[in-house]
């Protein structure tokens, strides 16, 4: 009987071994692998900022280019177009013709709020 008890014992200690060998295997397996990522965050992060950075000076080269376009039609206009020459003079000297009434619209501005003292 001793015989049956003993191979019982080292069978039982084996496998606790082997589940520790597991265990062990698997906490290394995690452990390389959060190495390995923490290797790729970094640059990844600074990917997404560059490709941030990129888009936000995209608009700003698309927003001149509007502008550019916007100038260089009204640089245009004023070099080909004498009525629009003529406007435009009138609009920023403030000039009219014999028998032309000018209506100026101005945008209303808003009242600044009061704002009540804070209670103590």
């Amino acid at each position: 009987m001793e015989h049956g008890y003993a191979d019982f014992r080292a069978r039982r200690e084996a496998t606790v071994w082997q589940r520790l060998n597991r265990i062990l295997l698997v906490l290394l397996i995690i452990a390389i692998w959060l190495a390995i990522v923490s290797l790729f965050v970094p640059p990844y992060k600074k990917l997404m900022q560059s490709r941030t950075e990129i888009d936000n000076l995209q608009q700003q080269v698309n927003e001149q280019q509007t502008l550019l376009a916007r100038q260089t039609r009204e640089v245009t206009l004023l070099k080909t177009d004498v009525s629009y020459l003529e406007t435009i003079a009138r609009d920023r000297l403030d000039l009219m013709k014999e028998g032309e009434t000018i209506f100026r619209l101005e945008t209303a501005h808003a009242k600044p709020k009061l704002v009540a003292p804070a209670r103590k």
